[in-house]
């Protein structure tokens, strides 16, 4: 059985966290699941190569994250995963500060809570904490 979207995210999002380029992603994906491809993996190569990226010390920032689920023109999962780890790295912390998120989404985006962002307005605010993560490298 093919992944879902958020294992193929979470892949993707290991990835990146981990810092591997494309080869050696796949060198991984070859080595420990015997495919060349995230969509050919099943579920147990997707655990077989969570496994690895957590011995390489990948942690999942969004165990536990509400899920709001698929709801047409608001946010996308992803999205929102995309705009706490954006927030996380930008306060340097190993959790994210909920309430601080939605005090700043508030004041600058007016928006009470992320369960209310829209699309363009996830779009908005993955471009505002971009533009303000680079300010501050």
């Amino acid at each position: 059985m093919a992944l879902t979207r958020p294992q193929t995210t979470i892949l993707h999002v290991a990835k990146g966290k981990l810092g591997l380029d494309d080869e050696t992603y796949r060198q991984v994906l070859v080595r420990v699941a015997g495919v060349t491809s995230s969509k050919d993996l099943d579920n147990a190569g997707f655990q077989a190569v969570m496994g690895f990226f957590d011995y390489a010390g990948f942690r999942p920032t969004g165990i536990g994250a509400p899920r709001y689920g698929n709801r047409p023109g608001m946010a996308s999962f992803a999205q929102l995963e995309l705009i706490r780890e954006l927030w996380r790295e930008l306060h340097r912390e190993a959790e994210v500060n909920e309430e601080a998120l939605a005090g700043w989404l508030l004041k600058y985006h007016k928006v009470h809570s992320m369960r209310f962002l829209t699309l363009d307005a996830a779009r908005k605010v993955i471009t505002a904490l971009k533009a303000w993560k680079s300010r501050a490298a």
